[in-house]
């Protein structure tokens, strides 16, 4: 690597609140340079988003620095004015904010905010800067920029908000880019398109890269180093090929652990216990000794110093202080990092006994209306033309991009949203056709987690008054001490105690929130449970947890998931079957192994070779899909997936292909594989 361009020593941000003082970062030190990815990764309070905005001094009211120094090319940042900060935000350093729909303006074209970025850090003007702007917009993969640039961002899809954002963080040419969370909100195809123009563009420009993410198989694709934050602080640094084939601190290897998989299909994920303890106390000992499964009495009296490992590899541990000894306990009392494996015992074969679920040409279309009268002018096809099977105590993953239907299609199930069309039977009994009172009573049978616990829950009620609210609606009991009984029943099986019912949603985690969600589904006692995106807010150890509980209440229970996601490794872990959606319509369905091991639709294998993953052994192929996601209200005629498809043919214009019986219970709906 090159010579080092930013250079953060004994880092400390505080921050005021009414519970004392929030020590988010306490003393951090890192180097980042010249071309270099360095990645920043923990638990959602670890203090990473707050280093950033450290380095940039993008503070909140309530946050100072006192301490350390933050030094870029050599220059103390934390030093100059604020007018001396505006002339280094943007044009020396710049950032990718996580959400990109909240970061853009939504009354400014694109044109208009990326050229305020250029007035405000270059002299180009007039037609110069409209031919940066084209530049820039092709450079990030936006097709057709010249519309693009006179577009609003509510105008834009996710992954082309996603790009604007980089578009304008890279207009001035910055040494630093910090990217925060840059593909959280994105499917995995578009993930990996911006993961690849970040990489790119480094390349060309030589800009280093503040990776912060949770994303492990982000971190594996893009940084050169990693540090693991947790508490206010980094407890290890590493290279990347260090880190991922032997992380040491107790904490990182958790991380590892707590990862699902396939290969951990069998058994329950690790687990880390308890919760990042709150920043407003003075530490005595290690931060991560509550929650440390080797921890012992040092661990608690005396705070840990770095310890190096290897060359470039330290980390903060006394389990490694060689001058007692207690490195070779280290490797004795510590798993490695990918050393569980269970025998897979959840079942592939396809699903058995008579189905609890069947669905049958479901459709859901939604009118356009315009003019002054409202007359419709064409439908929003928003699901057109699905069909499935769930049986009891099995778990069906339905995923596929962002506006495909996926959750049209799980409310639609559960006559949240009705049907156009189709044909939805739960138990022999045709959903569809009920009304009224005939449908209130069956809706104690089939429930829904859904994606925001926070969104979900109702801020002014209590937990008891949320539980209670169902069980009341449902007639489940009839008098309040068997549901207060049953109240208890329900948070104990989710792992929560009684005492929770008293307490708002506000004062709770997110997984904790999400706990609550799924107390709520059970409290009616449901066989079957659409989970939307049930983890995709959650950290990795949250998201353990969540899986664990609910693989364990399907064991229990007997109960049938709808499991909506576009988390792969989650679908691998939990799922018995899956079921690849694509603008509207199944196009590949068939058990785990078929489907993720065995793709046949080229739409799934260009799905699942965009899935960033943990081995580092030779360079992925990813199948770069062309274009954007067509819209739902204009589907291209014939297969609707061709207008993209890398091995399209002239006949696939024609007409929509049938399914076809390639495996046991695998089937394709692909002109491919017609004549076999």
């Amino acid at each position: 690597m090159e010579q080092t361009l930013l250079e953060v020593e004994d880092l400390k941000t505080w921050l005021d609140s009414s519970a004392g003082t929030v020590r988010a970062i306490d003393g951090i030190s890192l180097d980042v340079a010249r071309g270099e990815t360095f990645a920043i990764v923990g638990e959602s309070g670890c203090g990473k988003s707050m280093t950033a905005l450290s380095v940039l001094r993008l503070l909140p009211e309530a946050g100072q620095i006192v301490g350390g120094s933050v030094r870029l090319s050599g220059e103390d940042l934390l030093t100059l004015t604020e007018s001396a900060m505006r002339n280094v935000r943007g044009r020396r350093i710049a950032m990718i904010f996580q959400e990109p729909g909240t970061s853009l303006n939504p009354v400014l074209t694109v044109e208009r905010q990326i050229a305020e970025v250029l007035e405000r850090h270059t002299m180009l003007r007039g037609d110069a800067a409209r031919r940066r702007m084209l530049e820039l917009i092709a450079a990030v993969g936006i097709p057709d920029a010249e519309r693009r640039l006179g577009e609003f961002s509510f105008q834009l899809s996710g992954g082309l908000k996603q790009r604007v954002m980089i578009a304008m963080a890279l207009a001035a040419e910055p040494d630093l880019l910090i990217a925060d969370e840059p593909t959280t909100a994105l499917d995995v195809t578009i993930q990996a398109q911006v993961l690849e123009v970040l990489r790119e563009l480094q390349k060309t420009n030589g800009m280093a890269i503040l990776l912060i993410t949770h994303d492990l198989g982000v971190v594996a694709q893009m940084a050169h180093k990693v540090a693991v934050m947790y508490a206010g602080q980094i407890v290890e640094i590493a290279t990347r090929e260090q880190f991922f084939s032997a992380p040491r601190h107790p904490y990182s290897r958790k991380l590892f652990l707590a990862l699902p998989g396939g290969a951990k299909r069998g058994g329950d994920l690790a687990v880390i216990k308890g919760q990042v303890p709150p920043l407003t106390v003075e530490f005595r000992g290690c931060r991560f000794a509550e929650r440390c499964d080797s921890a012992w009495e040092r661990c608690f009296a005396e705070v840990p110093g770095w310890t190096p490992v290897d060359d470039g590899h330290r980390v903060r541990c006394h389990l490694y202080d060689q001058q007692e000894g207690e490195g070779r306990r280290a490797e004795q009392t510590l798993p490695g990092a990918a050393c569980v494996h269970a025998e897979i015992d959840i079942g592939n074969s396809a699903q058995s006994g008579a189905a609890l679920l069947s669905v049958r040409e479901l459709r859901v279309h939604f009118p356009i209306r315009k003019g002054l009268l409202k007359r419709t002018v064409g439908q929003v096809k928003a699901v057109d033309g699905m069909s499935f099977d769930i049986a009891s105590g099995r778990t069906l993953a339905l995923v596929g991009e962002s506006g495909c239907g996926k959750t049209t299609a799980g409310k639609a199930i559960l006559q949240l949203i009705r049907p156009s069309a189709g044909s939805v039977q739960f138990e022999g009994k045709e959903l569809t056709k009920l009304r009224g009172r005939a449908l209130r009573e069956r809706r104690a049978e089939f429930q829904m987690i859904f994606q925001d616990p926070y969104s979900s829950l109702n801020p002014r009620m209590r937990v008891a008054d949320i539980l209670a609210e169902g069980m009341k609606a449902l007639v489940v009991t009839d008098t309040l001490a068997l549901r207060a009984a049953r109240m208890d029943r329900m948070l104990a099986q989710v792992g929560l105690n009684a005492e929770a019912k008293l307490r708002y949603p506000h004062e709770f985690s997110g997984g904790q929130r999400q706990r609550i969600a799924i107390a709520r589904a059970l409290a009616v006692s449901p066989k079957l449970i659409v989970c939307d995106e049930p983890t995709s807010a959650l950290d990795v150890s949250v998201q353990a947890q969540i899986l664990n509980l609910l693989k364990q209440l399907q064991r229990d229970l007997d109960l049938a998931y709808l499991f909506i996601t576009h988390n792969i490794a989650v679908v691998e872990y939990l799922a018995h079957e899956v079921a690849v959606m694509y603008l509207g319509r199944i196009v590949e369905r068939g058990t785990v192994d078929e489907v993720l091991r065995r793709p046949k639709h080229p739409y799934t294998q260009a799905l699942l070779s965009a899935v960033p993953t943990l081995d580092q052994a030779g360079e992925r192929r990813i199948i770069h899909l062309q274009g954007e996601l067509p819209s739902p209200a204009n589907p291209p005629p014939g297969c609707h997936f061709h207008p993209r498809c890398p091995q399209a043919m002239a006949e696939c214009k024609l007409k929509y292909p049938e399914a076809v019986r390639v495996g046991d219970s695998h089937e394709v709906s692909c002109l491919l594989y017609a004549a076999t």
